[in-house]
């Protein structure tokens, strides 16, 4: 839920430019359009609370407009979409005058009943019934470690008075945004980029993160990088810590390789305790003051959270799917029927064309802050069905393949890791498994590829994949640049741990390869529309279990996900439990739309003189490529959307 905004001075003497923190927060209103709110320090003048033009009546009798003309080191804005506690006692920046503690915050802690129970046997009484509140004395209570209480998704920022101390904090995996700028001895922080841009910082082009997201796709976000060289995110698992002007970076969680694959729980026991923290997790994220509705794939995962969601509400479940019916693999109405049917959901279904796509292109880019994805017609289209049936929370299904291995790839780290230890037996098991599933000549390709994943280390295998998979879309000059920007291997981040082939690879996916990339999406998607978005799979406790356990529990008969099959086999249907031809969330852009209704918007581009003047594009590479893809050659279909979708971001980001 929501929006922040926030600027810092560092230096004493020096005031918040009211105008630009207004302008920050009026940017992503988007992002909360039922409340506006604003919070200003001093050392002179202390703490004060504002409305703003968006306020309801009962907080601008609360609060004054905002006063542009008021001195302050510090301030925040808010954008709220009011999800829990509806009353003005929700409105944000929260301020607790007794504990002189302040705070904007987005996201939603889920276990804030259990902890508001546990706080108030500590003697502390609440006003409200959110769960900012409860963060706000968990702090008091607990500190900075207050974080690892918490069950839930957030990027918030404290003040708090007496220490004179500013404690800004981001879920563990980073399902909500916090980025942050540092320029002039003033620290500018926000819940997307587009918000730092309206200051005066340096804006110079990251291009070794431009050249890292084209070559691999899963690599638009990176740690702490953004396509902006002073941009930066607050990585997952991180706090940023303001005191004596000085500003710290501390990690306060990460799934610990230590303890990869040690769980000695029996498989039904482990298929048990799964199913048990998923279900709790859904149980959880259904609680909000508003009606929860759920995205609707056809496929497992978000079958199981429709199914669990169902038997949680008071009311008929909303679901929201989107399909296309010129491509079979990307219509999914039967299975989404069979879900709709078994739960008594009330279903909305959407069909975005090739004209909704380039009608959507430029705005779901400004939405997005980085180049859409090729899906994003599918997605976007669902958010937009489900703000048009008012709803505001809809559970997700992001996170599941990373945890038990539902990615192809995951397969050849199964079985190179069973080629290195000497499982003969097992091996020989798979292999035959695999082969039959996947027919001879694709088999021997998979296999092919388990060779190469027992021969090289991931960092290795990725690098590999960056050099050869995908043509060069950049001129000399451009990857000079690129090149010469680079402190460390472009590939850095990706890490080979201790906990073996198979954990390391999913390790890889929550943190760098996968899945901070889809969480990027996700959130500007659904806050496009005004939505928040909630993903049951990444419940923490649900990670470090799927973590803990033994390989052979998430792959087994060259089938991923083995023990998520297992704990979902009774919540789902039948049919939905027995397919075994899911295809990936998507859009027919690359296998229909690029050679056919987007053929003139590509080659219009191709042809501009914007795009040829841009000074970093290889255009006879790229033209070859593209008159290779027309005549019906799709292995570079995806690298020709990344040019197109990353000029379209240089004409939003750039040109304007």
């Amino acid at each position: 839920m929501c929006g922040i905004s926030g600027i810092l001075c560092l230096e004493d003497g020096k005031a918040v430019d009211l105008r630009l923190l207004r302008a920050m927060t009026d940017l992503i209103s988007h992002r909360g359009p039922d409340d506006e709110g604003y919070f200003l320090y001093s050392e002179s003048n202390g703490a004060a609370q504002y409305s703003g033009k968006d306020s309801s009546a009962p907080i601008k009798e609360l609060h004054p407009q905002l006063d542009l003309q008021a001195k302050a080191s510090l301030g925040f804005g808010f954008r709220r979409l009011a999800i829990l506690d509806l009353s003005p006692g929700g409105h944000q920046p929260m301020s607790d005058p007794q504990l002189g503690l302040h705070i904007a915050f987005n996201g939603e802690i889920y276990n804030y009943l259990e902890l508001r129970d546990e706080l108030r046997q500590l003697g502390y009484e609440f006003a409200t019934q959110s769960d900012t509140e409860v963060i706000l004395k968990a702090y008091h209570a607990w500190g900075e470690g207050c974080v690892r209480r918490f069950n839930g998704i957030w990027a918030f920022a404290i003040w708090d008075g007496g220490k004179r101390a500013l404690f800004c904090s981001r879920d563990r995996f980073g399902v909500k945004p916090f980025y942050y700028c540092v320029h002039g001895r003033t620290l500018f922080f926000g819940s997307e980029i587009k918000q730092l841009l309206l200051a005066d910082i340096d804006k110079t082009l990251n291009q070794t993160m431009l050249w890292r997201s084209m070559k691999i796709n899963s690599l638009q976000v990176y740690g702490a990088e953004t396509f902006w060289r002073s941009v930066h995110a607050l990585e997952a698992g991180h706090n940023l810590i303001v005191r004596d002007s000085q500003i710290s970076l501390q990690r306060y969680h990460t799934l610990d390789p230590d303890l990869f694959g040690t769980s000695s729980l029996p498989f039904s026991a482990a298929v048990e305790r799964y199913r048990e923290l998923f279900q709790r997790a859904v149980r959880w994220q259904m609680r909000s003051d508003v009606e929860v509705g759920a995205c609707l794939s056809g496929g497992l995962d978000s079958s199981a959270i429709v199914c669990t969601a169902a038997n949680q509400t008071g009311r008929q479940l909303q679901t929201f799917s989107s399909y296309f019916a010129e491509v079979p693999q990307l219509d999914e109405r039967r299975w989404i029927d069979a879900v709709s049917s078994h739960c008594g959901c009330a279903s909305h279904l959407t069909s975005p064309s090739a004209e909704n796509a380039l009608e959507w292109l430029a705005e779901s880019t400004w939405f997005n802050d980085l180049p859409v994805g090729a899906g994003f017609a599918a997605q976007y289209g669902v958010m937009r069905l489900a703000q048009q049936a008012g709803i505001k929370v809809l559970l997700d299904g992001q996170g599941s393949d990373e945890l038990t291995g539902g990615y192809r790839h995951a397969q050849y780290r199964f079985l190179a890791r069973l080629l290195r230890s000497g499982q003969g037996k097992a091996l020989l098991r798979e292999v035959t498994s695999y082969l039959r599933i996947h027919g001879a000549t694709q088999g021997m390709a998979g296999l092919g590829k388990s060779l190469l994943a027992t021969a090289l280390s991931e960092s290795q295998l990725y690098e590999l994949e960056f050099r050869n998979l995908r043509f060069e879309p950049f001129n000399g000059d451009f990857l000079g640049q690129a090149r010469q920007s680079l402190t460390e291997p472009i590939l850095a981040r990706i890490k080979n741990t201790r906990g073996g082939k198979l954990a390391n690879f999913l390790f890889n996916n929550v943190y760098t390869t996968s899945l901070p990339t889809l969480l990027h999406w996700e959130d500007r998607m659904s806050m496009a529309a005004s939505l928040e978005s909630r993903v049951p799979f990444l419940d923490h406790e649900l990670a470090e279990l799927a973590f803990s356990l033994p390989d052979d529990y998430k792959i087994r008969q060259a089938s991923g996900k083995y023990i998520h099959r297992q704990a979902m086999r009774t919540i789902v249907p039948p049919a939905i439990y027995d397919r075994t031809d899911k295809s990936v969330f998507g859009s027919p852009i690359h296998r229909l739309w690029l050679r056919g209704a987007l053929r003139p918007a590509v080659e219009s581009l191709f042809a501009s003189t914007v795009f040829r003047q841009r000074g970093i594009w290889s255009l006879p590479r790229i033209l070859a490529q593209w008159h290779k893809y027309l005549r019906g050659d799709n292995s570079q279909a995806e690298m020709l959307f990344n040019v197109f979708a990353l000029e379209n971001w240089f004409r939003v980001f750039i040109d304007k």
